[in-house]
């Protein structure tokens, strides 16, 4: 029976979730973004024993419990490789398979008519993949070739002859001449890149060959023009949940534990002979992803590029900045502060949360800390659902897959002005405060828990979350965007080298995104949330309520179950990130 995808709706269901707890305990002296309790310059917010007072505008306040916009769509597929497994996430089922090397002699059957995987582009993803699929095949003993393509004269050509492609034997060329010969053609080249090239890509294509995409940009650009795929190819996707050198790096780390990569989603956009389906979770399995669940390419582009512009890249810079600036203008060091902004979140509660989920960050705090989580937690969630959910609609239009091909072209010069490639975004006094810091930290250190910083950090996550789920994103999607991307594979290079190392080891995209959202979120948390707990404004119970039942909890739960099976270990001296980035040691 071919391979097939098959959708249908389904409403979450509403459950309580059990409670997680860690043996951390709360630091001492810690206040409401003060340095102590008895700051003169600010007055700390004192939660309120009963009431259900609400920060935030009169529209959050309706959100609480706002009926869904869009039903959670159940995503079914049918494989004859591999073996599909249903999992309940929040009382809702869905469908994944799970990866490890123990499946890769099943490889040859997924990828049967494939003589040639072309991956085109070597940024991000394409070093990353390529490798992957290379060592995996070889581990499978099958006989595919993986070739890079590259535009001529391309500086790449150098790099993936030291990762061990050549032109000798066959595995690197030209990339129209790769597109031509390859039966699995993997375009890894820049969302702008591919909207501009799109015509040219598909015309080299063979017929009935299959086009992979590891986002869904370009179905995204193609739909805000009238457009389509040609109907004579398949295009599936494969999408890691974190950046290219994550996925290789738990590659590696993971050779003696039968396996450790990042989750992937995947999708069928068009099949044309029943192939789709156990070529995506082939190449997902082959990538070395621990679990892979179904999406759709127009929810994979909208939940991913609306991720990084969110949590996982933009509004983490954006809180971070905000938080340092208050809390060294209100008398704390700026070791500290550092420490209690880029450390906290990066550290302690990004393990807390990658093993035990957000509630035990919350329940390894004492009473008073827990007072402090819950002030930062109702003056925060609000203000940044406010720029979630804008930025969301500008993914959901168009707006922004439009503002990303424009940058790209602004790279360059023309029409008589300058180009205008992207610029640092660590070299403000924090970021070299930071690498002090680093420079002091014991091996291993996750630093300290800091309840406000925290509160601040689980309300963004908690509003993202939402934000997903109204629009009609599956669990394994909402969490795999919201949670573990960004705890597992983005925040530990920050926690390596700053805010750099991790934004620039991503897509040009992303890159983009969290450059231009990040100050948004800065700004609204400094002029709202941080106002609301500086006026005193109470705690809102029933939004704090709901925190402690959302049935999310259960659903991380399970996921954390399914994680890597090793955590991504991220030297300062990283040999597997973007070049440009192996210079600093700090």
């Amino acid at each position: 029976m071919p391979a097939a995808t098959s959708f249908s709706p389904s409403l979450y269901a509403t459950a309580s979730s059990k409670s997680l707890k860690i043996p951390a305990k709360s630091p001492a002296g810690f206040s409401l973004g003060f340095l102590s309790s008895s700051s003169s310059s600010s007055k700390a917010l004192v939660a309120s024993a009963s009431g259900n007072g609400v920060g935030g505008s009169a529209l959050g306040a309706r959100m609480v419990s706002m009926p869904a916009i869009k039903p959670l769509i159940s995503l079914d597929f049918e494989t004859s490789v591999f073996k599909k497994e249903k999992v309940s996430l929040a009382g809702h089922d869905e469908y994944i398979v799970r990866g490890g090397r123990d499946l890769f002699p099943l490889l040859p059957d997924a990828f049967k008519g494939i003589k040639q995987i072309g991956v085109i582009g070597w940024g991000s993803q394409g070093p990353a993949q390529a490798q992957n699929l290379r060592d995996s095949l070889a581990d499978a003993k099958s006989d595919i070739v993986v070739k890079i393509g590259l535009r001529k004269g391309s500086r790449s050509f150098a790099e993936a002859r030291a990762a061990g492609f050549s032109e000798e034997n066959g595995t690197l060329g030209d990339i129209w001449e790769t597109i031509s010969g390859s039966d699995l053609v993997l375009l890894l080249i820049s969302d702008a890149a591919q909207a501009d090239n799109y015509e040219k890509v598909f015309s080299h294509m063979k017929p009935n060959s299959i086009l992979g995409l590891s986002h869904g940009f370009l179905l995204g650009h193609l739909q805000s023009i009238g457009l389509d795929f040609p109907k004579n190819i398949s295009v599936i996707a494969v999408c890691p949940k974190g950046m290219g050198p994550s996925v290789r790096r738990l590659y590696v780390q993971g050779k003696e534990v039968n396996g450790a990569g990042i989750n992937s989603s995947f999708g069928v956009h068009q099949d044309v002979d029943g192939r789709a389906t156990n070529v995506a979770l082939g190449w997902s399995v082959a990538l070395g992803s621990p679990f892979t669940f179904a999406t759709t390419l127009e929810q994979e582009y909208k939940s991913d590029i609306f991720g990084e512009r969110g949590i996982l890249l933009g509004a983490v810079h954006g809180i971070v900045e905000s938080l340092f600036r208050r809390y060294t203008e209100n008398g704390m060091s700026e070791d500290l502060a550092y420490e209690n902004t880029v450390e906290c979140i990066t550290g302690i509660i990004s393990r807390t949360i990658s093993t035990q989920g957000m509630l035990a960050v919350y329940n390894s705090l004492s009473e008073e800390g827990k007072k402090a989580f819950e002030t930062a937690y109702s003056a925060s969630y609000y203000p940044c659902m406010d720029i979630l959910y804008e930025c969301y609609e500008d993914v959901a239009c168009g707006s922004e897959i439009r503002s990303v091909v424009l940058a790209g072209r602004r790279f360059y010069e023309k029409e008589g002005l300058p180009a205008f490639p992207m610029g640092n975004i660590d070299q403000t006094r924090m970021w070299k405060v930071g690498e002090r810091v680093r420079a002091a930290r014991p091996a291993g250190d996750l630093g300290p828990l800091y309840p406000f910083t925290a509160g601040v950090y689980v309300a963004l996550m908690m509003a993202q979350i939402e934000i997903l789920r109204k629009k009609g994103h599956s669990y394994s999607e909402i969490i795999n965007e919201s949670v573990i991307e960004s705890v597992d594979s983005l925040n530990p290079f920050m926690h390596a080298r700053g805010v750099s190392f991790m934004v620039d080891n991503c897509s040009t995209t992303a890159r983009l995104g969290s450059r231009k959202w990040a100050p948004r979120f800065d700004y609204i948390l400094t002029q709202q949330a941080l106002v609301a707990v500086d006026n005193g404004t109470p705690i809102n119970r029933d939004l704090m309520s709901n925190f402690l039942s959302d049935p999310v909890h259960g659903a991380i739960e399970v996921c954390a179950r399914l994680r890597p099976t090793v955590d991504i270990s991220v030297p300062a001296d990283a040999d597997f990130v973007r070049p440009e980035l192996r210079q600093s040691t700090n």
